[in-house]
């Protein structure tokens, strides 16, 4: 394993940008300048953020320090995710299969579909009165 100061890396998902930076400590999490759990009060949003050090066993070893922006704290916490991701393929590329699996690697490019005219959502329809 290649020690390096740092490693900076990017995740996305819908309308957030997450920029990660890994840098080799004890475990530590510091998001906008906030704990982990002041930032993403869910159990859930937490535990997803955790699982790239979970499945490549490398738990505890790294800080990691991030700056996001946009969207809501699902949307962020896959983005935190997803860079995470990347940066622990930057420090081991032995990694890739174990989250390639996991589908850590992959860009969810689903988005919110814009609004028609015309209708009070994207797809949904006004009530139809026949008379």
């Amino acid at each position: 394993m290649a020690e390096q100061p740092r490693i900076q890396t990017v995740g996305r998902r819908k309308t957030s940008v997450a920029r990660v930076l890994l840098s080799l400590g004890s475990g530590k999490w510091s998001v906008n300048g906030r704990e982990l759990t002041d930032y993403f009060p869910r159990p859930t949003h937490q535990i997803r953020l955790a699982e790239p050090f979970k499945v490549t066993g490398s738990e505890g070893i790294f800080d990691v320090t991030v700056r996001v922006r946009g969207g809501g704290l699902t949307g962020q916490s896959d983005a935190v995710r997803m860079g995470v991701a990347r940066a622990l393929l930057e420090i081991d590329a032995e990694h890739r299969p174990k989250l390639r699996e996991h589908g850590m690697l992959t860009r969810d490019a689903r988005q919110v579909e814009r609004k028609k005219p015309g209708r009070p959502k994207a797809r949904k329809r006004f009530q139809f009165s026949k008379r």
